[in-house]
Protein backbone atom coordinates (compact mmCIF):
# COMPACT_ATOMS: atom_id res chain seq x y z
CA UNK A 1 0.00 0.00 0.00
CA UNK A 2 1.48 3.35 -0.95
CA UNK A 3 2.22 5.93 1.75
CA UNK A 4 -0.50 8.38 0.59
CA UNK A 5 -3.19 5.68 0.80
CA UNK A 6 -1.95 4.59 4.23
CA UNK A 7 -2.23 8.18 5.51
CA UNK A 8 -5.73 8.47 4.10
CA UNK A 9 -6.84 5.14 5.58
CA UNK A 10 -5.37 6.10 8.98
CA UNK A 11 -7.22 9.43 8.79
CA UNK A 12 -10.51 7.70 7.92
CA UNK A 13 -10.04 5.22 10.80
CA UNK A 14 -9.31 8.07 13.22
CA UNK A 15 -12.40 9.96 12.01
CA UNK A 16 -14.65 6.95 12.55
CA UNK A 17 -13.13 6.30 15.99
CA UNK A 18 -13.60 9.95 16.96
CA UNK A 19 -17.29 9.90 16.06
CA UNK A 20 -17.97 6.57 17.77
CA UNK A 21 -16.02 7.59 20.90
CA UNK A 22 -18.05 10.82 21.15
CA UNK A 23 -21.22 8.73 20.93
CA UNK A 24 -20.00 6.58 23.81
CA UNK A 25 -20.29 3.38 21.78
CA UNK A 26 -18.17 0.30 22.47
CA UNK A 27 -16.92 -1.13 19.21
CA UNK A 28 -14.20 -2.92 17.27
CA UNK A 29 -13.08 -1.33 13.98
CA UNK A 30 -11.49 -3.43 11.24
CA UNK A 31 -10.23 -2.29 7.83
CA UNK A 32 -10.72 -4.79 5.03
CA UNK A 33 -9.69 -4.46 1.40
CA UNK A 34 -10.71 -6.91 -1.29
CA UNK A 35 -12.43 -7.51 -4.60
CA UNK A 36 -15.55 -5.67 -3.49
CA UNK A 37 -13.66 -2.54 -2.43
CA UNK A 38 -12.39 -1.10 0.84
CA UNK A 39 -14.56 -1.52 3.93
CA UNK A 40 -14.35 -0.20 7.45
CA UNK A 41 -16.20 -2.82 9.49
CA UNK A 42 -17.63 -1.78 12.83
CA UNK A 43 -18.56 -4.61 15.20
CA UNK A 44 -20.67 -3.54 18.16
CA UNK A 45 -23.44 -4.65 20.52
CA UNK A 46 -25.11 -1.28 19.86
CA UNK A 47 -25.77 -1.91 16.17
CA UNK A 48 -29.49 -0.93 16.16
CA UNK A 49 -28.57 2.57 17.35
CA UNK A 50 -25.83 3.00 14.75
CA UNK A 51 -27.73 1.39 11.86
CA UNK A 52 -31.07 3.09 12.47
CA UNK A 53 -34.38 2.36 10.77
CA UNK A 54 -33.78 1.07 7.27
CA UNK A 55 -30.06 1.82 7.61
CA UNK A 56 -30.58 5.60 7.76
CA UNK A 57 -28.10 6.21 10.57
CA UNK A 58 -25.48 4.05 8.85
CA UNK A 59 -25.98 6.01 5.61
CA UNK A 60 -25.63 9.28 7.52
CA UNK A 61 -22.46 8.06 9.26
CA UNK A 62 -21.02 6.94 5.91
CA UNK A 63 -21.86 10.34 4.38
CA UNK A 64 -20.35 12.24 7.31
CA UNK A 65 -17.07 10.31 7.24
CA UNK A 66 -16.80 10.74 3.46
CA UNK A 67 -17.38 14.53 3.75
CA UNK A 68 -14.75 14.82 6.51
CA UNK A 69 -12.32 12.83 4.34
CA UNK A 70 -13.15 14.88 1.24
CA UNK A 71 -12.36 18.09 3.12
CA UNK A 72 -9.00 16.75 4.32
CA UNK A 73 -8.05 15.22 0.93
CA UNK A 74 -9.68 17.37 -1.78
CA UNK A 75 -7.47 15.80 -4.46
CA UNK A 76 -9.11 12.42 -3.96
CA UNK A 77 -9.07 9.53 -1.58
CA UNK A 78 -9.63 5.78 -1.85
CA UNK A 79 -13.27 4.74 -2.20
CA UNK A 80 -14.62 3.06 0.89
CA UNK A 81 -17.78 2.02 2.68
CA UNK A 82 -18.70 1.59 6.30
CA UNK A 83 -20.52 -1.47 7.56
CA UNK A 84 -21.89 -2.34 10.96
CA UNK A 85 -22.12 -6.02 11.95
CA UNK A 86 -22.25 -6.94 8.22
CA UNK A 87 -25.56 -5.08 7.75
CA UNK A 88 -24.50 -3.59 4.39
CA UNK A 89 -23.10 -6.84 3.02
CA UNK A 90 -26.29 -8.72 3.95
CA UNK A 91 -28.40 -5.98 2.36
CA UNK A 92 -26.33 -6.12 -0.84
CA UNK A 93 -26.74 -9.91 -0.96
CA UNK A 94 -30.52 -9.55 -0.48
CA UNK A 95 -30.75 -7.00 -3.32
CA UNK A 96 -28.72 -9.24 -5.64
CA UNK A 97 -30.89 -12.25 -4.82
CA UNK A 98 -34.09 -10.24 -5.37
CA UNK A 99 -32.73 -9.04 -8.71
CA UNK A 100 -31.89 -12.61 -9.76
CA UNK A 101 -35.40 -13.78 -8.83
CA UNK A 102 -36.94 -10.99 -10.91
CA UNK A 103 -34.59 -11.81 -13.80
CA UNK A 104 -35.61 -15.48 -13.74
CA UNK A 105 -39.28 -14.47 -13.76
CA UNK A 106 -38.67 -12.13 -16.73
CA UNK A 107 -36.83 -14.88 -18.64
CA UNK A 108 -39.61 -17.39 -17.99
CA UNK A 109 -42.64 -15.18 -18.73
CA UNK A 110 -40.93 -13.00 -21.38
CA UNK A 111 -42.49 -9.90 -19.78
CA UNK A 112 -40.81 -6.96 -18.10
CA UNK A 113 -40.85 -6.66 -14.31
CA UNK A 114 -40.55 -3.59 -12.09
CA UNK A 115 -38.68 -3.79 -8.82
CA UNK A 116 -39.56 -1.77 -5.74
CA UNK A 117 -38.32 1.85 -5.51
CA UNK A 118 -34.62 2.00 -4.62
CA UNK A 119 -31.97 4.61 -4.02
CA UNK A 120 -29.21 5.12 -6.59
CA UNK A 121 -26.74 2.84 -4.79
CA UNK A 122 -29.22 -0.05 -4.66
CA UNK A 123 -30.18 0.44 -8.33
CA UNK A 124 -26.50 0.32 -9.30
CA UNK A 125 -26.17 -3.03 -7.49
CA UNK A 126 -29.13 -4.43 -9.49
CA UNK A 127 -27.80 -3.16 -12.83
CA UNK A 128 -24.33 -4.58 -12.14
CA UNK A 129 -25.53 -7.95 -10.85
CA UNK A 130 -27.78 -8.56 -13.87
CA UNK A 131 -25.12 -7.80 -16.50
CA UNK A 132 -24.26 -11.51 -16.51
CA UNK A 133 -27.63 -12.29 -18.15
CA UNK A 134 -27.20 -11.85 -21.93
CA UNK A 135 -30.93 -12.17 -22.68
CA UNK A 136 -32.20 -9.36 -20.43
CA UNK A 137 -31.59 -5.65 -20.00
CA UNK A 138 -32.23 -3.22 -17.16
CA UNK A 139 -33.19 0.44 -17.00
CA UNK A 140 -34.20 2.87 -14.29
CA UNK A 141 -37.60 4.55 -14.47
CA UNK A 142 -39.41 7.11 -12.37
CA UNK A 143 -38.42 10.19 -10.46
CA UNK A 144 -37.00 10.86 -7.02
CA UNK A 145 -37.87 8.36 -4.30
CA UNK A 146 -40.12 6.43 -6.70
CA UNK A 147 -37.24 5.62 -9.10
CA UNK A 148 -36.95 1.88 -9.68
CA UNK A 149 -35.25 -0.71 -11.87
CA UNK A 150 -37.22 -2.31 -14.71
CA UNK A 151 -35.95 -5.65 -16.00
CA UNK A 152 -36.86 -6.52 -19.60
CA UNK A 153 -36.22 -9.46 -21.89
CA UNK A 154 -34.10 -8.42 -24.86
CA UNK A 155 -36.76 -9.55 -27.35
CA UNK A 156 -39.02 -6.70 -26.05
CA UNK A 157 -36.42 -3.95 -26.37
Amino acid sequence: MEEQNKQQIDFIEDSIKGILDRLGVRYELVFQEGGDGAWFLINTDEAPLLIGEGGQNLSALNYLVKKITEKKFPGGYPGFSLDINDYQKKKIDEIKELARMHAQRVRYFKKEAEMRPMNAYERRIVHASLQEYPDITTESRGEGPERRVVIKPLNLV
